[in-house]
């Protein structure tokens, strides 16, 4: 089974940022497109941040000019860097592997933005 493995999650204060690391299997990492979700309590998962292969990043509106989604072809790693975190913000975040149909998750982190 396919797994992708998370990593940066936890409690940052209002303002603050957190960076979110997502790794993937070689094989997958260079066909998917690689993103990151979020779902907060009492809400449906929504669709933060996309990669391409061809490394072109694509946003939701509502974390533009303060989320940044990379990538690091080397190490099979996509990273999320949150700035200027609100109270919002906090979420079970979770990284996506997507090609035509087929979807991987993985396991989510949980995001806590609070003073």
């Amino acid at each position: 089974q396919v797994q992708l493995v998370e990593s940066g999650g936890g409690l940052a204060q209002p303002g603050g940022s957190l960076r979110l690391s997502c790794t993937a299997p070689a094989r997958v990492f260079g066909l998917f497109a690689m993103g990151w979700y979020r779902q907060a309590p009492g809400k449906e998962r929504e669709w933060i941040a996309s990669i391409r292969n061809s490394g072109h990043p694509e946003y939701a509106e509502f974390v533009k000019d303060r989320f940044t989604i990379s990538r690091d072809i080397y190490k099979n790693t996509v990273y999320l860097q949150m700035n200027s975190l609100k109270s919002e913000d906090t979420a079970v975040y979770y990284c996506n592997a997507q090609r035509f149909e087929h979807n991987i998750w993985g396991q989510g982190t949980q995001v806590t933005v609070s003073s």
